[in-house]
């Protein structure tokens, strides 16, 4: 089985045991297993495998028949799904295999469903410029991004044929990333790009904001132009949304790299991340007298007495109290959607049962 798993022609990008075990009750009915490396419009561009040649071929299927009202659930770039080559006029997705991990963001609108940035990923590469001093928050932000995932989160500082400071910066970053690799590389000049190929195996998926040089990533690590790249204001340094959809590309080596359009904002939907984020804060809690600690009033509160001596910076504390109320308040509206959802369906199910009984 493990030999058979290995020759797959679409190993290289993921498929194993565990996606052929789900995957073998669909292939008795002639559905295709194959990755979403591109949608839009209610389409994907899938990579399969031609029944007839054994060879990786791209089809373009249409995914409403798995698209509903649960945006958590929706097809994405980096699924893995079965395909039904033969329906008409466009093939068509019909079911989305288990999820691995998701890099999943609150929507941008006020309500609080979740937003699907990329799936079945090893890796979340955090760009960040180094040619605009670095907002450590949104640092912070992403990085529990990452974590929330499941992936193993890396960061990478951009750029840094700009500037000459760059592992000052570094070590600003490495601060408020604590057990996370920090890399310094350019694509333009390669430095650093060796050890970042090293590092980015399995599926990689690039988050940041626009301008932070992940489309140019993507092409250096995939040997490829195929992403398109634009130049920053110069005036204030800010990126144009140049990558609009998000978009799977296959690495020479094997594995692959999502690239994702510029996030302005970075809602977190779950608390998780938060924790491993700031592991640095629940190590420093730990010593508090108290299990249960506000870290408000209580005597021999061990994170006072960091930020009364500097260990613990007053801004990072900040940060994860704002972390933290976000993550509450989805949590509150989660908690009250899947309320409502109940009580319709619940609502639904009586007026059925009515009618049933009325004839």
């Amino acid at each position: 089985m493990l030999s058979t798993i290995t020759a797959h022609p679409l190993a290289g990008l993921g498929w194993d045991e565990d996606r052929a075990a789900a995957f073998h009750p669909l292939a008795e009915t002639g559905l295709l297993a194959g990755r979403i490396t591109r949608i839009d419009r209610g389409r994907c561009d899938v990579l399969v495998v031609d029944p007839e040649t054994g060879e990786p071929t791209t089809l373009r299927a249409d995914t409403r028949s798995v698209t509903g009202a649960d945006t958590v659930n929706n097809p994405c770039t980096g699924d893995w799904v079965a395909v039904d080559p033969a329906a008409r006029p466009v093939p068509v997705v019909t079911t989305v295999l288990p999820r691995t991990t998701a890099i999943i963001r609150k929507g941008a609108h006020k309500r609080s469903e979740g937003q699907v940035l990329a799936a079945n990923i090893d890796t979340v590469l955090i760009a960040v410029s180094l040619a605009a001093e670095p907002d450590l928050g949104r640092v912070e932000r992403l990085l529990a991004l990452a974590w929330e995932s499941g992936a193993e989160p890396l960061i990478v500082l951009t750029k840094s044929d700009l500037v000459h400071d760059g592992e000052f910066v570094r070590a600003d970053v490495e601060a408020v990333a604590p057990g996370v690799t920090v890399l310094t590389v350019s694509a333009e000049t390669g430095d650093g790009m060796d050890a970042l190929r090293a590092l980015a195996t399995g599926t990689c998926a690039l988050i940041g904001q626009s301008g932070a040089g992940k489309s140019t990533l993507t092409n250096a690590l995939a040997g490829t132009d195929a992403m398109t790249v634009q130049q920053v204001r110069t005036v204030d340094e800010k990126g144009r949304h140049t990558t609009t959809t998000r978009e799977l590309l296959p690495l020479p080596a094997g594995g692959a790299v999502i690239d994702t359009p510029g996030l302005r904002g970075v809602g977190l939907f779950g608390g998780e991340g938060i924790e491993l984020a700031f592991a640095d804060i629940d190590a420093i809690a730990a010593d508090c007298r108290y299990d249960d600690c506000s870290h408000r009033t209580e005597p021999a509160c061990a994170v006072r007495a960091a930020l009364a001596d500097g260990t613990l910076p007053e801004r990072r504390w900040e940060s994860f109290l704002k972390l933290q109320r976000e993550n509450d308040w989805i949590a509150s509206r989660t908690d009250a959607r899947l309320r409502a959802e109940r009580a319709r369906h619940h609502k639904s199910r009586t007026k059925a049962a009515r009618k049933a009984y009325r004839v």
